[in-house]
């Protein structure tokens, strides 16, 4: 875990490691202090001149200045090193799961991954600034201020040796106790911001329905189970404040009780007034760097489940990978089905796609209609390996899609999916995902294509008009209709339009039906549709049923022979004649 995590630390090594030296250097300038000024107390008890107070003085200001500034230096290297640390982190998660495939990010959940990419990074990253700060601070300052307490008190120091098991017991069971209640909460993290993405993104249908007060309850209980289970972690890891509480007044009381005893009847001899100040300090320094240490080890705590989530991500490996050397030329957009099965996942009971065996031809036009459930979307989800199948072979340009390489298979297969995504900015910026270098007329070409560019020219600022993220300030058809544009402007082998006009009338669907078969006519084009006339004009229509193909053939004949077409034409002609009455 630890050997994953390092690798994006990267470009801020170099400030980790100065970091520790400069906190190294601050714990001895601070640790010589107590030292100077118990020597100067005896100096003054001695009878010294004011000419050696005020070198003396001046000692202490200087080991002041100095510890200071590596102070001031350890903060500013640990703080650029962690914050470094946690940016590399957070890019190496999002890289990673751009390489996922479905598969992969329905093993996470989108919340999860969400989760991982914030809360986790800054808690992993708020441990690495404890760690070589506060990590190294404390050891040293143990180390100092025990070899200056033996030297200042003797075997008075011991007492400082003595306390040492009792607060590694007490954190040994603190943390023992802890783990497992950090273990689940952040599992209940992932429920709890699954809860606000869902309840964000369907706001229109909570809103619909006036179910505010039930996602509210919904919203309530994920809550306040994240807070029991806080609560209970926060109850224990209180413990640990008193009993280092506990030691250090313990031991103060000791040094005080026995110093002042030793300096009485050694009469100075064996023990001196500024050695007992400061032994008493470094009592302090000592106590207090212990009771950091525990702090630092509740962070670690905490840290260790999530670095721990944090390389599950990064050590996944996507089930869709590029061959080496894969094929980069796709000869033209013929697609062909041979003895296909499919199920999401390898547990699952049931193949979602069986015995499937398809051809098509490079710029024919193919429909594809059936029921909801009938796996529709999965068929076309394997040609640009989106998923793989799981028996049998997908072939794009007669070659199998698994010697594709992934990017240059999917640049020349266009998918208009059935929820349709746009994002914040342009629509000239949302069009280029398409074509990064499309030039304005091309823009303008695809979007007349898609019928868009008659709504587009109404805005105000026409192709610079601002698209909301999700494309919440344009219609259901206007955003179809730009991506469609979006997938035209790739100009690709194969078009797959997954019920993509959906949202649009049936006259502009015709119009957009009649633009491709004009354009783009050597480019093969599949439409999903529950609508008839969305596919009547088809060169064949596949008929899909349960996971399997009912029929292949054109309008005509599958009016004649397929019983499912059938029902399906006649309640959408009733209806029709139904709204025209």
């Amino acid at each position: 875990m630890y050997k994953q995590l390092a690798k994006s630390i990267r470009e801020y090594k170099s400030v980790s490691i100065k970091a520790p030296v400069f906190v190294a250097l601050e714990s001895l300038m601070e640790c010589m202090i107590p030292f100077l000024i118990a020597t100067l107390v005896n100096e003054i008890k001695a009878g010294c001149s004011f000419e050696t107070i005020l070198l003396y003085g001046a000692g202490l200001l200087v080991l002041a200045g100095l510890c200071l500034l590596f102070g001031v230096l350890a903060g500013f290297m640990a703080a650029t090193a962690s914050s470094g640390f946690a940016r590399n982190l957070r890019k190496d998660l999002f890289y990673r799961i751009q390489d996922f495939s479905f598969e992969n990010i329905d093993k996470f959940s989108a919340s999860s991954l969400v989760t991982r990419m914030t809360t986790d990074v800054t808690n992993v990253q708020n441990a690495y600034m404890m760690i070589i700060r506060a990590g190294i601070r404390c050891p040293m300052m143990l180390i100092f201020s025990f070899i200056m307490a033996f030297l200042m008190g003797g075997r008075m120091a011991l007492i400082f040796l003595a306390v040492a098991p009792v607060l590694g017991f007490g954190l040994f069971f603190v943390i023992r106790k802890v783990m497992p209640i950090f273990r689940s909460v952040f599992q209940k993290y992932d429920n709890l911001n699954g809860s606000i993405q869902e309840n964000i993104q369907g706001m229109r249908v909570v809103k619909s329905y006036v179910r505010q007060d039930f996602e509210k309850k919904k919203f309530e209980k994920a809550a306040q189970e994240v807070c029991a289970d806080f609560t209970r972690a926060e109850k224990i890891l209180a413990i640990n404040n008193p009993l280092m509480q506990l030691c250090m007044y313990t031991v103060v009381a000791f040094v005080m009780s026995f110093g002042s005893y030793t300096i009485i009847s050694s009469m100075g001899v064996d023990l001196d007034v500024g050695q007992l100040s400061a032994l008493l300090t470094y009592g302090f320094q000592i106590l207090s760097s212990l009771m950091m240490f525990s702090m630092v080890f509740v962070m670690i705590t905490i840290a260790t489940e999530s670095a721990e989530r944090i390389v599950e991500v990064l050590s996944e490996n996507s089930t869709l990978t590029s061959p080496e050397n894969g094929a980069t030329q796709v000869k033209d957009g013929s697609v062909d089905f041979e003895d296909v099965s499919f199920k999401y996942s390898k547990h699952a009971e049931r193949m979602a796609l069986s015995n499937i065996n398809l051809h098509i031809k490079s710029g024919e036009t193919i429909g594809i209609i059936g029921g909801t459930g009938s796996s529709k979307s999965s068929l076309i989800q394997m040609i640009s390996r989106l998923y793989d199948a799981t028996e049998g072979v997908v072939k794009v340009g007669g070659r199998d899609v698994r010697e594709y390489d992934l990017e240059a298979l999917r640049d020349q297969v266009a998918v208009v999916l059935q929820k349709n995504v746009l994002f914040s900015g342009t629509i000239k910026e949302n069009l280029r995902w398409g074509n990064p270098n499309a030039t304005d007329e091309e823009m303008e070409e695809a979007c007349k294509l898609a019928c868009a560019d008659e709504f587009i020219q109404r805005f105000p600022e026409k192709y610079d008009t601002y698209i909301e993220q999700g494309g919440s300030n344009v219609s259901g058809g206007q955003k179809q209709r730009l991506c469609i544009a979006r997938a035209l402007l790739k100009k690709p082998k194969i078009l797959i339009l997954d019920d993509s006009t959906s949202a649009v009338d049936t006259k502009t669907d015709a119009l957009i039906r009649k633009g491709f078969a004009q354009f783009i006519p050597d480019t093969t084009k599949i439409i999903i549709a529950q609508r008839v006339a969305s596919v009547e004009q088809a060169d064949r229509i596949v008929v899909m049923d349960g996971g399997t193909i009912s029929a292949v053939g054109t309008h005509e004949e599958l009016l004649k022979t397929n019983q499912i077409y059938q029902e399906v034409y006649n309640s959408q002609n009733k209806v029709g004649d139904d709204d025209a009455r």
